[in-house]
C-alpha cells in the first residue's frame, strides 16, 4: 500500500471510532502521545488520547443509530515521515473541520495531533 493509502486507512480508522463509538479504533488510530485540541460549544478542549478515547465510547453510537456516515478527506500533504491531512466530518449533530497531524512510525501512520473546528450544525 501507498504511504496516502496508509493515511486513508488510520483516517478512515479514526472515523468509525466515532461513528461506532469504538475506544479501541480511537486509540488504534492516534499515538499514544497525540493531543485533542479544539473549541466545543465555547469551551477549549484538549484532551489526551485516553480522555478522547473515553468520550468517544460515551456516546451513543451514530452507526447503531442508522445516521448516515460523513467523512471528507479535504486535503493531504506527506513530507516525508510526516503528513497533514484536512477533514470534514459529522459527529454529535455537528459537521467538523479536522486537521490531523500524522507520523510514520515503524511503517504505520498514526495521528499525533488533532485539530478541531466546529463549522455549525450537520444536515443530517
Amino acid at each position: 500500500m501507498s504511504d496516502r493509502e496508509n493515511i486513508e486507512q488510520t483516517i478512515q480508522t479514526y472515523f468509525e471510532s466515532m461513528y461506532e463509538s469504538d475506544e479501541g479504533k480511537a486509540k488504534a488510530a492516534f499515538h499514544p502521545d497525540a493531543r485533542i485540541v479544539g473549541y466545543l460549544t465555547g469551551s477549549l478542549a484538549n484532551m489526551s488520547v485516553e480522555e478522547f478515547a473515553g468520550f468517544v465510547s460515551g456516546q451513543p453510537s451514530a452507526k447503531a443509530a442508522g445516521l448516515p456516515a460523513r467523512l471528507e478527506i479535504v486535503s493531504c500533504e506527506i513530507a516525508g515521515q510526516t503528513a497533514v491531512a484536512r477533514v470534514r466530518d459529522d459527529y454529535l449533530g455537528l459537521t467538523f473541520l479536522d486537521t490531523l497531524s500524522l507520523l510514520e512510525e515503524n511503517g504505520q501512520w498514526r495521528i499525533v495531533g488533532k485539530l478541531f473546528h466546529v463549522e455549525g450544525n450537520a444536515e443530517n
